[in-house]
């Protein structure tokens, strides 16, 4: 378990790689999520990209003012309805598109994008929704 924010930011910036593998699988509670979120935010995207991270710190993260944090959130399966209608609202088409490509995003977010004004959204929507059927 990584212990404190300072640990999950090493742990990030190593170049050993198991080392580097812990930041992306390891849990961490709720207090250091939220540590690295408020005093490491360039490391806000890889808590994101952490495959443990809570919804909660998702739910966080998906307010964050950089396109790439909203994008790592985007691609995460265990989003909330609400959480994956959000992201399917965002301003940027990259994070919409990410959207459009989750196996788990609800079959009624992705018939909505199939509108969306990004050409690519939409054909990645469409993309998604017939694999299904």
């Amino acid at each position: 378990m990584i212990e404190s924010a300072e640990e999950f930011v090493r742990l990030r910036s190593s170049e050993n790689k198991d080392e580097y593998d812990r930041s992306a699988f390891e849990e961490a509670s709720l207090e250091t999520w939220n540590k690295v979120i408020d005093e490491y935010p360039d490391y806000a995207c890889w808590v994101a990209f952490n495959k443990s991270v809570p919804l909660e710190i998702l739910e966080r993260l998906s307010d964050s003012a950089d396109d790439r944090t909203r994008t790592f959130v985007a691609t995460k399966r265990k989003l909330s309805k609400e959480l994956f209608d959000k992201m399917s609202r965002d301003k940027s088409s990259v994070v919409r598109g990410r959207i459009a490509v989750n196996k788990k995003t609800p079959m009624i977010i992705l018939q909505r994008l199939l509108s969306d004004p990004s050409e690519s959204v939409v054909e990645a929507a469409r993309y998604n929704l017939e694999r299904r059927s």
